[in-house]
């Protein structure tokens, strides 16, 4: 596979070592001050401009060499995506400019926010290519993503009620609290300094050198160092009260938490050397940094974040030796964040197409450790749930590339983009990442993987350690075309047609299949088809493997797929025989008595199975008689043809399959995972069979016969969770039987009566372990015995009351109100307890037992309720938003959304709009107005702009709603014409900066005059003034507008010339207003159009020091302004000119030639080129004090060309 576009190509210069400095943090003002030094080394001796990524930071001063001051430029399209169209409220509208806005700042196509420019005195050593130092002083406040503050409301110092600030987001955030190449793909050395309170600690990257305290001991330094080059998204950072506790097992690990979790912290982390352990000697290599810290802070944005040489995790994740089900997970995460120091963080991706190398590998190395640590039979558990979960997402939602250089998708979003992908395609994009890995390990074996991985970071750790000069860093970036190599290397194999077909391609295989065998000729005639027709279908040509279980062994069978519909014929080894008893050989070697008297006696095959080791990315659709079914799931050894049985079994509800379940159930040797599925599956199947059922309830008896106490079996004995499958089964039965109805579709009286007593004999008190996830099991086992109520309402509108509640809806309530004012008193782990309540209170309501009241679970919701609690109280109020479409809840939630302090909580809720919206597109709903429109498109489209995540939700939100065209709800304007977005190839993002605006700041000196030629004289004039300003007090950027397909507005030509003071496009300060200067707008058009309404505005993101004002101005027909980077502390307005002339179709068709011929160029005409004025400056970016700090613009011209 061949790679496209080098980043080194694109951006002319290297980046060698970075140094960072926080001076101070202020966690009460949620702020933070300090500077960059960048050490730059050129590659181009023309060099005259640098490119930076910064967000929301305000910028001080920017110098080079601590010698000159260096003016710059700022310019963000990505405040607001579609700007100032009032039409527009299409997905694939929003999609396109999204992306284009994502473009115009990626620092891998030599792009950024910032374009700084290098002052003269620079040239002749840049000419020399000799390096020189960037230094940018910023500060940040109020940050509204990257960075997130914990600051508890209540009395006293921040360090005493735990506040604390970390880094918070996803791929390539780390501009967004400061200046930096935030990209992969420049890895250079770091020194981190970070200033703090003497009561805090900070903790980052690298190895920490010194600690030094202030004269007065009120503040420290925090002095890193981290010699291994690496990317800026890779540098993290966590400051708070922490407590700390080294390793007791390898002390290169330290581990950092809040007041008062010291304890636990050790019970969770006391393995975490078994992790480093497994993968040092897997990789054959020492672990590459000299240092790992773990910190664990509260509110955290995912999970893990990894880091280099540290992670920050959630506290949620810490548990003490009493809890059992956070065990599991909680390893996996750690054990997951460990692996993604070596894959991830020491080596990255080189560009986002190449994301799914240390995500696949990283993975990988994951699941090798939870083999060895859980065992395989969880091993592949986990990997058929993310078989699953990529083939649902590719059925349901569409396709997943893991590379898209070659390919696009047919997503409402870009998939070329970290900050364009939806959440929900990430969490499938994760899966199928590891399963590709797997199928590689399948395809060339698990110890030639593993030397490839060897080789990597043989390779990475031997680059690392030689100067930037030697070229070697890139060994620490991984490339699909670099893995390719070495695997080639490695094995001498090419799997160039295995990433075409599965990484470069997107879809999985579906298989539909059946056989019959054939007596005469003892074969097994196997037919197999593929589903193209649904959706994410791929068509495979390929190997497949075909295992059959006949009664002398079992036996695999290549195939080569070829066709959309195949037939083979497959010689049987067995001849049939009469015998109702026979030990049989299984895959494994072992031999198994098995009943064959419910087998057809002229058949010698027990069960088949389609690639049985899941080799491929496929869904298989098997029909085989329901007796090999039940044969499959009694004496098949692999847990996913057991699982594969239970499904199937779903549709087999007979007294042989009843049998197998129990059986199933009752076997302590079957997986305990297993075992809970078929508790499921045999309630389904007793629903199925209610009619001919005999005997107690399904799983009475067993339960009894398991838990019960010896001398009275209908009393369940103290609890003893030592056992670890029995404690599983405990919690899973009662919620299976719950699921049972007799013939009038009600859940059988004995069997409520039955769960019931489970809560008044449970008793705890000799348990070592806790029981909390075993009674928020039981309220959610009693809450699905409940069906809809029937009641009698007297008058029309009334709801239920206490009088008409049956028994068992009082038991209940009186179950639920007891718990819920226990947990007030006793609050259980994580509050599980709690969490159940709720989620039982929302099915009485749903089932009419209980009056549909929301405000119950609002006040659950709130901000500074333990997290759990409120997720469950936004799925309840998300649910009562579909039933009764009332505005108000929407709006609510919605308000929710755009503030609540927790970033988290905020993604959850957009989450559970699309997985259960109040509607979807096409219906009839209360809710389908423009005013929820309008709101959701100004969530994705200026709202979120600092969180990509949270805008990308938006989106998803909005294409559950909308779908992808415009919704019906919007009136549609009269001079409206629809358009194919995707005819307009060369459509540029309508905010970023074009070439004459970089150009125009590259030649400062050069005076420019703004003219036409005189083959366009003939056009009509119209003159609009604006008001240029120097740099040193505040400077407009030229904001190109993004207009509908068919309203492109005329051509805009500047022109000098004196502007009446009644001008409302230039508002500056006093300290500025005398260096202004005046340009006049001259405008060509070509043709009447009504009512243009364009605008030329001057947004402004406020970057002037403490005493200075800064203007922002709203684009016409936007609601809003684009948020501000210091969260509003500065005041905002409006100006624009509106500008309308008319002109004749032949001079139209002439400049759009022109226009044609000249976008074919990559540098200007001499027609282009302005003459010279000496009044026509337009000077950016120099100061000498913090009093003239320089502005930094975000508009461009609403024109979509314009000539200086």
């Amino acid at each position: 596979m061949k790679k496209e576009g080098k980043t080194d190509v694109s951006r002319p210069y290297k980046l060698a070592h970075q140094t960072l400095c926080i001076r101070a943090i202020n966690l009460e003002k949620k702020s933070l001050i300090g500077y960059v030094e960048l050490v730059i080394h050129p590659l181009r001796q023309d060099l005259k401009r640098v490119k930076i990524n910064s967000k929301q930071c305000r910028i001080y001063h920017v110098s080079i060499n601590d010698q000159y001051e260096a003016k710059f430029l700022y310019n963000d399209p990505t405040l607001e995506i579609c700007q100032g169209d009032a039409k527009q409220r299409n997905l694939d509208y929003f999609q396109h400019c999204h992306f284009s806005a994502m473009s115009a700042v990626d620092p891998d196509n030599g792009n950024g926010e910032i374009t700084v420019r290098l002052p003269p005195e620079m040239y002749l050593n840049i000419a020399e290519l000799r390096p020189f130092r960037l230094c940018i002083e910023f500060s940040l406040e109020n940050p509204k993503g990257g960075l997130h503050f914990v600051v508890p409301d209540l009395p006293g110092p921040a360090h005493e009620n735990a506040a604390h600030v970390f880094t918070a987001g996803l791929n390539n955030c780390s501009r967004l609290w400061f200046p930096c190449l935030d990209t992969y793909s420049e890895p250079c050395t770091w020194k981190i300094e970070v200033t703090v309170d003497n009561e805090l600690t900070a903790v980052t990257c690298g190895d920490l050198i010194e600690v030094i305290s202030t004269p007065d001991k009120k503040r420290k330094t925090f002095h890193y160092f981290l010699s291994i080059p690496t990317s800026a998204p890779n540098i993290g950072m966590a400051v708070g009260p922490f407590e700390i506790h080294v390793d007791p097992n390898m002390h290169e690990v330290t581990h950092f938490c809040l007041p008062h979790l010291t304890e636990i912290l050790k019970h969770t982390t006391n393995y975490i050397h078994q992790a480093f352990e497994f993968y040092e000697e897997l990789l054959s290599s020492r672990y590459p940094y000299t240092c790992y810290k773990h910190v664990f802070v509260d509110e955290a944005y995912v999970e893990s974040t990894s880091y280099a040489t540290m992670s920050v995790l959630s506290t949620n994740l810490l548990h003490s030796n009493r809890i059992i089900d956070q065990t599991i997970s909680t390893r996996t995460v750690l054990a997951e964040a460990v692996a993604k120091q070596f894959f991830g963080t020491f080596i990255a991706m080189q560009t986002w197409s190449d994301a799914w190398l240390p995500m696949g590998i990283s993975g990988y190395l994951c699941g090798l450790f939870i083999k060895k640590t859980f065992g395989n039979n969880e091993y592949r558990f986990r990997i058929s749930n993310y078989l699953k979960d990529v083939q649902d997402y590719e059925n349901r939602v569409g396709g997943i590339v893991l590379d898209p250089t070659k390919r696009d998708s047919n997503h409402h979003f870009s998939i070329k983009s970290p900050h364009t992908v939806s959440p929900r395609y990430m969490e499938a994009f994760r899966s199928k990442c590891f399963l590709v890995m797997r199928m590689l390990e399948q395809r060339i074996g698990e110890q030639l993987l593993i030397q490839v991985v060897n080789k990597l970071v043989a390779l990475a750790t031997t680059g690392a350690s030689q100067k930037v000069g030697a070229n070697t860093w890139g060994n620490l970036l991984l490339s699909t075309s670099s893995f390719l190599k070495i695997i080639s290397t490695v094995t001498g194999k090419d799997i160039s047609p295995f990433l075409e077909l599965w990484v470069s391609q997107s879809g999985c295989a579906r298989f539909f299949g059946n056989f019959v065998f054939n007596r005469k000729r003892n074969v097994v005639e196997l037919e197999l088809k593929q589903d193209l027709g649904a959706k994410g279908a791929l068509k495979y040509v390929g190997p497949l493997t075909v295992t059959i279980q006949e009664l002398d062994g079992s036996f695999n069978h290549n195939f080569k797929i070829e066709e959309n519909k195949t037939k083979f014929d497959i010689t049987c080894h067995s001849k049939c025989r009469r015998n109702k008893k026979k030990k049989i050989p299984l895959m494994t070697g072992e031999e198994v008595d098995m009943d064959l008297s419910a087998m057809d006696a002229d058949s010698p095959v027990l069960w088949l199975r389609v690639d049985p080791d899941m080799n491929l990315l496929s869904h298989v659709t098997w029909e085989q008689p329901d007796y090999m079914w039940q044969y499959q799931l009694r004496y098949e050894r692999d847990i996913v043809a057991q699982r594969e049985a239970i499904r199937a079994l779903e549709n087999y509800p007979t007294a042989g399959t009843r049998r197998a379940l129990t059986d199933i159930l009752e076997d302590d040797h079957c997986f305990y995972r297993i075992r809970m599925e078929a508790a499921h599956c045999l309630a389904k199947v007793a629903n199925s069979m209610v009619g001919v059922w005999a005997g107690p309830p399904a799983m009475m008896t067993i339960f009894r016969k398991m838990f019960g106490s010896h001398s009275c079996p209908a009393i369940i004995r103290q609890n003893n969770f030592s056992n670890f499958q029995n404690y599983f089964l405990l919690k899973t039965i009662p919620n299976a039987m719950a699921l049972l109805r007799n013939i009038h579709t009600i859940c059988p009286p004995e069997v409520f009566k039955f769960i019931m007593e489970l809560f008044k004999y449970n008793d705890n008190s000799r348990n070592k372990f806790s029981d909390n996830y075993y009674r928020a099991a039981l309220v959610e086992a009693v809450s699905k015995t409940v069906t809809p109520a029937i009641t009698l309402m007297s008058t029309p509108g009334q709801g239920p009351t206490a009088d008409n509640l049956s028994a068992e809806t009082k038991q209940i309530l009186e179950e639920i109100t007891r718990y819920l004012n226990l947990e007030k008193l006793l609050p259980c782990y994580r509050h599980t307890v709690t969490v159940s309540c709720l989620s039982a209170i929302r099915t009485l309501q749903k089932f009419g037992h209980l009056p549909s009241e929301v405000e119950f679970f609002k006040s659950y919701a709130q901000h500074g309720v333990f997290r759990d609690i409120r997720l469950a109280a936004i799925d309840a109020i998300v649910d009562f938003i579909k039933t009764e479409s009332r505005p108000e809840d929407m709006y609510w939630i919605l308000n929710l959304v755009e503030t609540d302090p927790d970033l988290y909580v905020r993604h959850y809720a957009l989450q559970q709009l699309v997985l259960n919206p109040p509607f979807r597109r096409m219906e009839t709903s209360a809710l389908h107005t423009e005013g929820l429109v309008e709101r959701l498109w100004k969530m994705m489209n200026c709202t979120f702009s600092y969180d990509s995540r949270l805008r990308c939700d938006a989106a998803d939100v909005y294409f559950t709603l909308y779908g992808r065209t415009r919704p019906s709800c919007l009136p549609i304007p009269d001079n409206m014409v629809v358009l194919s977005l995707k005819d307009r190839k060369n459509k540029m993002n309508p905010a970023y900066v074009p070439d004459e605006m970089e150009e125009m700041f590259d030649d400062e000196e050069e005076d420019e005059e703004v003219g036409m030629e005189e083959g366009e004289s003939s056009q009509v004039d119209t003159e609009a003034d604006i008001d240029v300003t120097d740099i040193g007090g505040e400077e407009p950027s030229l904001k190109r507008k993004s207009p509908p397909p068919t309203e492109l507005p005329p051509p805009l030509v500047l022109s000098i010339g004196s502007v009446p003071e009644t001008c409302p496009l230039g508002i500056f300060n006093e300290d500025s207003a005398s260096q202004s200067k005046r340009l006049k707008l001259k405008v060509k058009q070509e043709h009447p159009a009504p009512e243009p309404q364009l605008s030329v505005t001057m947004d402004t993101s406020s970057r002037l020091s403490e005493g200075s004002s800064s203007p922002t101005t709203t684009a016409v027909g936007s609601e809003s302004s684009a948020p501000l980077s210091f969260a509003g502390l500065l005041p905002s307005s409006a100006s624009a000119t509106d500008m309308s002339s008319a002109t004749d179709s032949k001079a139209h068709k002439a400049k759009k030639k022109k226009k044609k011929n000249k976008h074919k160029h990559k540098h200007k005409h001499k027609h282009d080129r302005p003459d010279k004025d000496p009044l026509g400056r337009i000077r950016e970016g120099s100061f000498n004090s913090s009093e003239n700090s320089p502005s930094v613009t975000q508009t461009t011209l609403s024109s979509p060309e314009f000539e200086i």
